[in-house]
């Protein structure tokens, strides 16, 4: 898990520092910061999704996915999870003269949650935490966590120093990722990983919720982006049946 705790630690120096400047920063350049990451997050989120080769899986996945996230109401979750985080923080918050509680910056449930999805949703995610649980090289999450940094100051900038919380996702997620291939001792690893059918239609589905998220930040639409987290297990899991079953018929 050193790559996971490598990752971590930049996450919370940028964060730090984003949420120290973020309030010193005028309205204009926190939305400008906000307008920019939606865009290099769209950017991103098509370079993902044009990772598939059968754009019907992903669809398919997706679409499941999303019915999946609606019934069980994981973003309402998720948001939950955050509101819980943002009274444990604001119970021991000094108070002003007038009895006013002292502003806390941004919404922490949603840079908790769009934080969460941006840093834990990719095939650096994965395909890192895997070599770093096989065989100790965290040289992919190293460089994840150079993008992260830089990523957690501005988005800690704009949104507030919920994005610090968002490292606790990445220490169950990516360390657990890492835990399990230390485990099971995956024997697939690096290059031929990335070109295998499962993790390219895993990585296009995640793709399209990255695009998701690009859109929410552009305050375009509102989409309920972690409703179809379920299409990231699906999309590999189809993937894998549909070169599975032929074997099985022969």
């Amino acid at each position: 898990m050193t790559g996971t705790i490598i990752n971590i630690v930049a996450v919370v120096i940028g964060g730090s520092i984003g949420a120290l400047l973020g309030d010193r920063l005028p309205a204009r350049t926190r939305e400008m910061v906000m307008h920019a990451l939606g865009l290099v997050t769209l950017l991103v989120g098509l370079q993902m999704a044009l990772k598939t080769s059968n754009v019907l899986i992903v669809m398919g996945s997706v679409l499941a996915g999303g019915v999946l996230g609606e019934a069980w109401h994981i973003e309402e979750r998720l948001e939950g999870l955050g509101r819980w985080f943002e009274a444990q923080l604001s119970r021991g918050s000094p108070s002003s003269a007038d009895g006013h509680t002292v502003r806390v910056w941004g919404s922490i449930s949603r840079a908790f949650v769009t934080a969460s999805l941006v840093f834990c949703v990719g095939p650096l995610t994965v395909l890192g935490s895997i070599q770093d649980g096989l065989t100790g090289d965290y040289r992919l999450l190293a460089i994840k966590s150079i993008l992260d940094g830089f990523a957690g100051m501005a988005f800690a900038a704009a949104m507030g120093p919920g994005v610090l919380l968002s490292t606790l996702t990445m220490l169950v997620y990516q360390g657990g990722l890492s835990l399990a291939a230390r485990l099971i001792g995956v024997g697939l690893i690096g290059s031929t990983v990335a070109e295998s059918a499962p993790v390219l239609e895993m990585t296009a589905a995640g793709g399209v919720l990255i695009m998701g998220i690009g859109l929410v930040l552009l305050e375009l639409k509102q989409v309920r982006v972690a409703n179809f987290l379920p299409a990231i297990g699906i999309a590999p899991l189809v993937a894998w049946l549909i070169e599975a079953v032929p074997q099985w018929l022969k």
